[in-house]
């Protein structure tokens, strides 16, 4: 810390000397060629370019320097010498440092060693960095400063810089998806006099000028579903959900989901559409990467497909940091199809649902080591054992199907049994990526389903959504998908805060 101090102490001075020449160390705007990968696409000996962006080398030989500009499109090298601006901008160079912005207009050579350079004819200084930046080797060590001061973590770490690209690719990637399939991009509200679409505990606020208590969205659902009533028959939304729970590796009290609903579809025809998009992504990740080898970008040790880029882009490798490989993920298509009874025989016993509630109980408690606390129903105890003994075991994709009813109030009964649903619930390298349904649109049926799930709590049933359901809404199908968790799978990346660019974290003491 101390070392740190000196070398702020030591930037402030500079930053005094330069303002004591008459140098503004935070300039204006400054018109250049285009980025710096344009720039080194347009490089052509004797040429007249101008280039911006950061110092992160800089090597003082006397009455020359050399330095290496850089943005998040590539770097270029720049060249100053005294014989061709003469010896006070030279030594206006002496007042930069590492992580200063700067602009400048330069001729294009090629030095002896075959480095396109810009030879500087003027420069600027845009923004003086006050704070030295992390050795870039190193970058941050510590987890948590990676998280909060992420700018720094994306300055200094090329695979999470490289994380957060592909993140962005897959988001455009999933709007162009449901857009050249006929879906309707759609905004639902964040703040709602309800929470509801999904069962977990929201954030609350005050609306002073209406004197009304609200929450913050926990789901879209029953918003988009207004929409089909409306008559659009296929809508999407991609959109920032909150709640009020536990943080994990796999949860983040606000995270991105995207929705789906499709008019006289049903949970079949959207399995079939989830395992299209995903694959869809696969692919154009794989192409991502494709492209930068190809570029001369290496990618990281723990990125997906690094050292496999002969690998199958449905098969999608996940590394440690040394690279290794820890797990492969099979994408090829067609994925598994498996009923939730099928699956819960096969691993709790073929006689799990001939027991009684008593044996299913004390089974969980004993054989397979959960807490069972005793207010939890019949049907909690089977999911807490699917959750450990399947979910968290599945790596390759596996839809499971037709539900008990009490887990997803909002999908349709079945019309062979009565105790299910229609749905599937995708589960990818132990995690639930996509639930989907063949959507209930019986106002009774979803009158009953919701006071069940609301108890005592009578106040919590969304009265606006079941009048809108009385008005007719077509047989639907839909299904949702945690982007967040969807680019962890894409990525390799190992904690949801390693794709949310500023995940929460608790106020810094």
């Amino acid at each position: 810390m101390e070392e740190e101090n000196e070398l702020i102490a030591l930037r402030r001075k500079k930053l005094d000397a330069l303002r004591a020449k008459g140098i503004e160390p935070f300039g204006p705007g400054f018109e250049v060629s285009g980025s710096i990968a344009e720039v080194r696409e347009q490089f052509k000996e004797g040429e007249t370019l101008r280039a911006a962006g950061r110092i992160t080398a800089h090597r003082d030989m006397g009455k020359s320097h050399f330095l290496d500009l850089r943005d998040t499109t590539g770097r270029i090298q720049i060249y100053i010498h005294a014989k061709e601006v003469g010896p006070e901008l030279v030594e206006l160079f002496r007042l930069l440092d590492i992580g200063d912005f700067i602009g400048i207009e330069g001729t294009c050579f090629v030095t002896k060693t075959g480095e396109p350079t810009l030879k500087v004819r003027a420069f600027r200084l845009l923004a003086k960095a006050l704070r030295p930046l992390p050795e870039k080797w190193h970058g941050l060590q510590d987890i948590e400063a990676r998280y909060r001061q992420r700018y720094l973590d994306l300055l200094t770490n090329e695979h999470s810089r490289e994380v957060f690209e592909k993140r962005i690719a897959i988001v455009r990637e999933t709007r162009r998806f449901f857009e050249d399939r006929g879906f309707l991009e759609v905004e639902t509200p964040i703040l709602q006099t309800i929470a509801g679409g999904a069962a977990a505990e929201p954030f609350s606020t005050h609306h002073k000028a209406l004197g009304l208590d609200l929450y913050l969205r926990i789901a879209p659902e029953l918003y988009l579903k207004r929409l089909l009533v409306g008559g659009f028959n296929r809508v999407f939304e991609i959109n920032r959900n909150f709640r009020n729970e536990g943080i994990s590796r796999k949860h983040n009290p606000e995270f991105t989901m995207l929705e789906a609903y499709w008019a006289y579809a049903d949970f079949e025809k959207m399995a079939n559409l989830v395992e299209e998009l995903i694959c869809h992504l696969a692919e154009k990740i794989h192409a991502l990467d494709a492209a930068k080898m190809e570029g001369g970008t290496p990618v990281t040790p723990g990125s997906r497909t690094a050292e496999a880029r002969g690998s199958s882009p449905l098969q999608i490798e996940h590394r440690d940091a040394d690279g290794k490989i820890v797990r492969t993920i099979n994408l090829k298509r067609p994925w598994r199809r498996a009923r939730y009874v099928d699956v819960m025989c096969e691993v709790a016993g073929k006689n799990w649902f001939e027991l009684s509630s008593q044996q299913r109980r004390d089974h969980a408690m004993h054989e397979f080591k959960l807490d069972i606390l005793p207010q939890l129903a019949d049907y909690e105890v089977t999911q807490h054992v699917f959750e450990k003994l399947v979910e968290e075991k599945t790596i390759d994709p596996l839809f499971v199907t037709h539900c008990p009813k009490e887990l997803v109030p909002l999908a349709k009964q079945n019309t062979a049994d009565n105790s299910l649903v229609d749905v599937f619930e995708l589960i990818i390298n132990g995690a639930e990526i996509a639930p989907g349904y063949s959507e209930l649109n019986d106002p009774d049926a979803q009158r009953q389903r919701l006071l069940e799930q609301a108890g005592e709590e009578k106040q919590k049933i969304d009265e606006e959504f079941l009048l809108a359901l009385e008005h007719g809404m077509p047989p639907a199908g839909g299904f949702g998908i945690g982007m967040d968790r969807l680019t962890m799978l894409l990525t390799g990346a190992e904690s949801i805060r390693d794709v949310i660019l500023f995940p929460l974290l608790r106020p810094k003491k």
